[in-house]
């Protein structure tokens, strides 16, 4: 049995040979499209990676919880790769000169991060074209996330997104194409041959689905009182987790073998960890605090202990050697450059006119990306409740330890 997805937007729209088309900007000609067949076979998908793309999204919106207002940690994230991406289109366009680039956002997300590595692309191949006194390529540029994706939110700053480039760059520079892509980027999503850049930020430490072997013979939960990896759980959940990274980073990789020219390029940004041990406090403190607001919920009987054992969150922050190991084991791909940086769990950006404590700012960056999926397993009406625990656990843990998450960027080339 064969899903076709096809995703409706609110602007007006015609359908033309599978491809939804919006009204075409003044400046850059664009198409909004869902790549009809995109299919998810059920044979071939397990229970796990199908609840992992239904429920899998950050909030939608631009209320006060949503991501679009409650992502300055992923915006910090962005910057740290800045120099990585304009050195890579650099790269591939003095390397060869393609008359149509491809472009693909992987995990794009919503909000005002959505669109701000594709402005910084158009800008390095503006600058390169200017520089070398070529004629521009076509941009042919794809935004990747989930089926629940909020697109629409997307798709509704785009005419910004043009207004800024034409006063920017007049209306000699262009076309750029601009397509939604909703799937998993665990397995194909484009056809072969047609990408020369991808991206991917605060995305690839998500896994395809929990990973197996979390359960004893008899279903009983190896992981009691956590919700990922922690200091009190058993090796084998440790190296489930780390199994099932390496499985679907492969599966990245390769897919990717498939869709992108020799000597495209990649730049990759995740959470990671700076040590071997995979319960390091960089890595994994936040979901043990998470676990605690849980746990003292159900101390006091506003949840029950099986909900908190049966929960296991489809994450794993690697270290670099484990990164390195699949690139290598892969081998489509050489890692040309490689780094690591420190990020304010707040992301380091307080206004003046912000009133919250860092708990809660971190809170609400929390809440904003793991809410769907903690909604479905343990009901809306523990939420506001939850993340109030978990602001106060934050706020009690930094004025003590000033824990920082970790930033792995990694920039490959394919052979």
């Amino acid at each position: 049995m064969t899903l076709y997805y096809l995703y409706t937007y609110t602007s007006s729209f015609s359908l033309i040979q599978g491809t939804i088309t919006l009204p075409h900007s003044p400046f850059f000609p664009f198409s909004s499209h869902l790549q009809l067949p995109h299919t998810v076979t059920m044979q071939t998908a397990t229970r796990k990676e199908m609840e992992t793309l239904e429920l899998l999204h950050m909030n939608k919106g631009a209320g006060e919880t949503s991501y679009a207002m409650n992502s300055s940690v992923q915006n910090t994230i962005i910057s740290c790769a800045e120099a990585s991406r304009k050195k890579a289109i650099v790269q591939i366009l003095c390397t060869s000169w393609p008359e149509k680039m491809g472009i693909a956002e992987m995990g794009c997300s919503s909000g005002p991060n959505a669109l701000r590595v594709i402005s910084e692309i158009v800008d390095g191949v503006y600058a390169t074209t200017r520089l070398l006194e070529r004629p521009p390529p076509e941009l042919v540029v794809h935004l990747n996330d989930l089926f629940a994706n909020d697109f629409n939110n997307i798709f509704a700053s785009l005419p910004s997104f043009y207004r800024k480039q034409r006063q920017e760059k007049g209306t000699g520079f262009g076309p750029c194409f601009v397509s939604a892509v909703p799937g998993t980027f665990y397995g194909r999503l484009f056809p072969a041959k047609t990408l020369h850049f991808v991206h991917s930020s605060s995305s690839l430490h998500w896994l395809s689905q929990v990973p197996g072997g979390l359960e004893d013979v008899n279903g009983r939960a190896l992981n009691k009182g956590k919700i990922y990896i922690s200091k009190s759980s058993p090796q084998c959940v440790l190296d489930a987790y780390s199994q099932q990274f390496k499985n679907d980073f492969s599966s990245f990789l390769a897919s990717r073998t498939h869709e992108m020219v020799t000597g495209g390029r990649m730049v990759l940004s995740f959470m990671g960890r700076t040590t071997m041990d995979p319960t390091s406090d960089h890595s994994c403190y936040q979901w043990e605090l998470l676990a605690r607001s849980l746990m003292t919920m159900v101390s006091q009987g506003l949840l029950e202990e099986e909900k908190v054992d049966s929960f296991d969150a489809p994450y794993y922050a690697p270290c670099m050697e484990e990164v390195k190991k699949v690139i290598e084991n892969e081998g489509s791909f050489i890692a040309e450059e490689h780094d690591a940086y420190e990020i304010e769990w707040d992301g380091g950006m307080k206004l003046q006119s912000d009133s919250l404590s860092r708990g809660e700012r971190v809170s609400r960056t929390l809440r904003a990306v793991l809410e769907s999926m903690l909604e479905s397993h343990f009901g809306s009406h523990i939420m506001d409740e939850l993340f109030r625990r978990f602001g106060e656990h934050v706020d009690e843990h930094l004025s003590n330890t000033d824990t920082k998450y970790i930033n792995l960027v990694v920039s490959l080339v394919k052979q």
